[in-house]
């Protein structure tokens, strides 16, 4: 079974009787800017000022006193600005979780400052979920649920998560979108993107990170992450792809239950367990926690290279260690999606590192990606200098080379070559950003480039190949 087909495969196994209509995503436009916006862009810069200062304040009273360990001056105004962030609601949490998962594209202080952006956020009152989840289903919950838990188990800046029970005595959980929330985040976003206008314009550090290409990038992910739907949808078409070859028995999607489902209402299966990043109780609970890391790449690895569909946001909250010693994978709020032609240079990229060292292959995959400028170049010369760049990354260890440095060298490498820097390229490095910092804790000394148990649905004549040679045995699943 080829990538495509296997692909298509998963796709027609996703039964929900919808409309097309229901996936529709609407989009407001981002460039408008009214009274609401003017008004949020000075509470903006209120806010964000008072916490720094706040924080500044803090700051120099602690210099004042012997023996206390004090932070630099820019973790103070990273930390202030965090604070603005999480005063100043859900868009602006989404924000700092967004510069937590691109650290390489801004200062450290400021990507380890917005990592308190992943805890949970402050819930909204039951009764209003009660309502939202009666008005997307058009019937009371007593009629749907024989119980409705009033407290969430987690709320997030979009939304929070009820434990509920169904009919049939089902144990599942029900994900109800903020109320109001849209209106909200369509209107803070266009604010920041005058204000990240300002930024540039100002400020050579706001220019590097991008700030206007960041605001454009997170309005992308609002507007589709605001239709659950379409999150059921891409839930319900990776949970079917993990099993289109027979394994990853060991990584779990949610059920999705569809008819519990509506435009700001997920009804799934729940699933019981801890984050990965609760490395003492994963490390307690599994002999083999490298193990655990290499299923999670390997479907995720699939899903980019054989599916073209992979979950865009793989932060510890949304990858857990259940009871029952499997691993699941949660929240498809933000995927990810690779054409054929992408799937085909991500492919040849691993092939090489896995099989012969040769990235012309790769070259040639850019290149009809019509990503370079100069179209004499020949591709074995630039498959040399991919090997050069890239070679060494890819086969290093996980917990010693930072993997965001695959992308970040070809984005470097396409720059100086006259390449864009492709939004495919970009999220797949975030996730490879955080699958490293998992593997620091989880899986040191292991080499991803060459692992070949990843590659086994990829490459499946080559792996069997290379088994056979070499005499060894790969897990089953």
């Amino acid at each position: 079974m080829n990538a495509e087909s296997t692909r298509l495969v998963g796709e027609q196994r996703v039964h929900h009787d919808r409309p097309a209509a229901d996936f529709v995503v609407d989009r407001p436009p981002l460039e408008t800017f009214g009274v609401r916006e003017a008004i949020r862009v000075v509470t903006i810069g209120l806010v964000l000022g008072a916490m720094i200062a706040r924080r500044l304040c803090g700051w120099f009273v602690s210099g004042l006193r012997r023996g206390v360990e004090r932070q630099t001056r820019r973790e103070v105004l990273a930390h202030g600005v965090v604070d603005g962030f999480e005063r100043l609601g859900p868009m602006f949490v989404k924000l700092g979780q967004l510069i937590a998962s691109s650290s390489g594209a801004f200062p450290r202080e400021l990507s380890d400052a917005c990592l308190r952006c992943l805890d949970d956020v402050r819930p909204f009152p039951a009764s209003r979920a009660r309502r939202i989840v009666e008005a997307d289903l058009g019937r009371p919950i007593t009629e749907v649920f024989l119980e409705f838990d009033d407290t969430p188990l987690s709320a997030a800046s979009v939304a929070q998560v009820h434990a509920c029970v169904l009919a049939d005595g089902r144990d599942a959980v029900v994900k109800v979108q903020r109320p109001g929330i849209a209106r909200r985040m369509i209107i803070d976003l266009r604010s920041a993107l005058v204000l990240a206008r300002l930024l540039e314009k100002r400020f050579e550090p706001a220019r590097i990170a991008n700030a206007v290409g960041v605001v454009r990038d997170l309005y992308e992910v609002t507007v589709t992450e605001l239709n659950f739907l379409v999150e059921a949808r891409n839930q319900s078409r990776i949970r079917e792809n993990l099993g289109a070859f027979g394994d990853n028995t060991e990584v779990v999607v949610p059920e999705v239950y569809w008819e519990f489902c509506g435009p700001k209402t997920i009804c799934m299966q729940r699933l019981r367990g801890v984050p990965l990043d609760r490395f003492d109780v994963v490390g307690a609970a599994h002999a083999d926690s490298e193990m655990l890391i290499r299923r999670l790449v390997k479907v995720w690895l699939e899903g980019v290279t054989v599916h073209g569909l992979f979950h865009g946001d793989v932060h510890a909250g949304n990858l857990w260690l259940l009871d029952d010693g499997r691993l699941a994978m949660l929240d498809f709020g933000i995927v990810g999606t690779m054409t054929p032609q992408w799937r085909g240079m991500v492919r040849a990229m691993f092939y090489a590192s896995a099989f012969d060292g040769d990235f012309t292959p790769v070259a040639s995959a850019l290149r009809e990606l019509n990503l370079f400028a100069e179209q004499s170049t020949d591709d074995s010369a630039i498959g040399r200098q991919l090997a050069i760049v890239l070679g060494p990354i890819l086969s290093g260890e996980l917990a010693r080379l930072d993997l965001k440095m695959i992308t970040s060298a070809l984005l470097d490498f396409g720059k100086r070559r006259g390449v864009a820097g492709p939004e495919q390229l970009i999220l797949m490095g975030k996730q490879l950003g955080y699958f490293e910092r998992y593997a620091i804790a989880l899986a040191p000394g292991w080499q991803l480039g060459n692992d070949l148990y990843l590659l086994r649905n990829v490459f499946p004549t080559e792996v069997a190949a290379r088994v056979e040679q070499q005499g060894i045995q790969l897990p089953d699943n």
